[in-house]
């Protein structure tokens, strides 16, 4: 995949005489569609290598998902520094596709009063999760769940799942899993999706998924969440409630791999 960014900044010479900027203007001659391509944290490593002006034309051309995933692997210095050039409404928009751990940790960069100002601006049930996590007023590990999990019916076949899959999994969270439930969102098991894609076309969903499951509950805590995934070798843990009706998904990124630790 080639990609190539260029910068002018030389402000002599007749071809950037009509530049918009008094500066010299910072030309960006990207592929968008490539950048779009790339990896969240390779985005993010080019960006970081950007100067500043340069850093926020490129990331003007970045979709709102892509620029969103991209502002969760830039390193903290780099993430008040662009914040600080965005719209506060620009920023409320990006924080909002972020899981509630991602967007604290995010947040946490920022002056308190501009994180107040942003958090004002998210949707309520997610600014009330992001507050708790950032004021550590509660661990609970349901401020760290997230809804945008997959959901399947144990009854399908391995080919029908695969052929849904790549619509299904727009826009979720965890992709890595899916979660097997019955009519009433019980969880009757889980299945990896490389599991999913070596199993037999007809092969039915219940008979090769995973049925002993380690879940956490309503009242486990941020702390249990961590313990469980540096035993196991998960890369998500479902949460599910006193019935065993799956409420939510834990992301290891959101537990394990934030850049400002919320567990002692």
């Amino acid at each position: 995949m080639a990609i190539w960014i260029r910068f002018r900044t030389d402000t002599n010479g007749p071809a950037l005489r009509s530049s918009q900027s008094a500066k010299g203007d910072v030309r960006l001659k990207v592929l968008k569609d490539k950048l779009n391509d790339l990896p969240p944290v390779d985005l993010a490593d080019i960006l970081e290598e950007l100067d500043h002006d340069q850093r926020l034309a490129a990331f003007h051309q970045l979709d709102t998902e892509q620029a969103s995933d991209a502002l969760e692997e830039i390193n903290p210095n780099v993430q008040r520094a662009l914040i600080s050039s965005l719209k506060r409404e620009k920023v409320a928009e990006l924080i909002d596709l972020m899981t509630p751990g991602q967007a604290a940790d995010v947040l946490a960069v920022l002056p308190s009063m501009d994180a107040r100002g942003i958090i004002e601006l998210i949707k309520e049930d997610n600014a009330a999760k992001i507050r708790s996590i950032l004021e550590k007023h509660d661990e609970n590990i349901l401020n760290f769940t997230s809804l945008n999990f997959l959901a399947i019916s144990p009854n399908e076949t391995a080919e029908q799942a695969r052929n849904e899959y790549q619509t299904i999994a727009k826009s979720k969270d965890v992709v890595m899993y899916l979660y097997v439930v019955d009519e009433n969102d019980k969880l009757l098991g889980v299945l990896d999706i490389k599991e999913l894609l070596r199993a037999d076309d007809g092969a039915l969903i219940k008979d090769v998924m995973i049925k002993s499951l380690i879940s956490l509950g309503l009242d486990s805590t941020l702390r249990d969440a961590s313990t469980i995934f540096a035993r196991y070798d998960f890369r998500a843990i479902p949460v599910t409630d006193d019935d065993g009706r799956i409420v939510g998904v834990v992301p290891y990124r959101d537990v394990m791999k934030l850049t400002h630790h919320f567990v002692e």
